[in-house]
């Protein structure tokens, strides 16, 4: 469950990240500023349009990895009925994911502008419609709500959080109360700023956190942990206090072209390395880090260790920084 958005991804330049006050690496709502943005991106460049949204991109690529059979994953999120939500559904479908969208008029879909200079992405999300989930309208219904109840791992990055905490939650106590698996994404450094409490009220049932080094560090800033070393952070979050008791929480770091740090049982953790890559082979990293949960997740809901969900989650991420936005081959290579 989360914000589904149209990927929108040109290559810029650096006057026209400072234009509008952008920093080459980053993941930021738009403000009244950005408007704009969206409009001169899709005149001045030439864009490539892709179905996207966190969440999304991460149950597209566990899809992807897993083949058979098809509608792996159920996706919730709001959409506009405009043509741009057209194009989402379509992809959803060609990407063999089970959308179940909420449809809405009062916003239009929503566009997320990923703004290329080098090997460093700036996002730029106009959430409109996804920010128009309603609980209520959407996952109470029991037709909706019994594909809840189907599923035996949840998913749902931390943007979310800014839309419909109160979905998440919903989500995250069913999961605790029936032993199932639920997962969260950090997603970016102003979700542990500025929705500490939203974030707070989900974590005691959370089994798997995810996120990368940046996320982690502002995260651990945020709770006073007063270390930046990522690993006893790691530590630090895996004893935050936790509902199901059944299960100890996995806590998964990434840091780029640095190794992977994983709690693998009680506060003892381990580094898995990335796959080696040629810089001059990266197009683009925007992405990495959802490709790299979709390779997790792909070997999780087969129950696999979590040694080869991180070797998925690195091979999914290895392959999708080779192209441009979240975009894969037609079959993948991993054995």
């Amino acid at each position: 469950m989360g914000n589904p958005l149209l990927d929108i991804s040109a290559v810029v330049d650096k006057d026209f990240l400072d234009k509008y006050g952008l920093k080459p690496n980053d993941q930021i709502l738009a403000e009244e500023k950005h408007k704009a943005l969206f409009d001169e991106i899709v005149q001045k460049s030439k864009v490539e349009y892709h179905a996207g949204g966190s969440t999304q991109n991460s149950v597209k690529i566990a899809q992807w990895m897993i083949q058979e059979p098809h509608k792996v994953a159920t996706f919730f999120g709001c959409i506009g009925t405009d043509h741009f939500g057209e194009i989402l559904k379509q992809k959803a479908a060609e990407a063999c994911v089970d959308a179940h969208y909420y449809e809405q008029s009062q916003e239009p879909t929503g566009t997320c502008a990923a703004c290329i200079t080098g090997d460093n992405r700036s996002l730029v999300a106009n959430l409109a419609a996804a920010n128009c989930y309603n609980k209520e309208k959407h996952l109470d219904v029991d037709r909706n709500w019994s594909l809840v109840e189907k599923a035996r791992v949840y998913y749902i990055a931390g943007f979310f959080l800014t839309v419909s905490p109160e979905s998440i939650l919903k989500v995250a106590k069913h999961a605790s109360d029936n032993n199932k698996i639920f997962g969260l994404n950090l997603s970016a450094p102003f979700i542990s700023q500025f929705f500490k409490e939203p974030l707070m009220k989900v974590m005691p049932y959370v089994d798997i956190i995810f996120g990368n080094e940046t996320e982690a560090a502002t995260f651990a800033k945020e709770q006073g942990f007063e270390t930046e070393d990522i690993a006893e952070i790691a530590r630090r979050v895996q004893s935050l206090p936790k509902v199901n008791k059944n299960r100890q929480r996995i806590v998964v770091f990434t840091q780029g072209r640095e190794d992977t740090v994983a709690t693998v049982d009680h506060l003892s953790l381990k580094m898995f390395p990335v796959l080696d890559i040629d810089q001059n082979h990266i197009v683009d990293t925007n992405g990495a880090g959802d490709a790299f949960v979709g390779g997790f997740l792909s070997e999780l809901v087969q129950e696999k260790p979590l040694e080869e969900c991180i070797r998925a989650g690195h091979y999914a991420a290895n392959v999708i920084i080779r192209r441009v936005g979240c975009t894969f081959p037609e079959k993948p290579d991993f054995q």
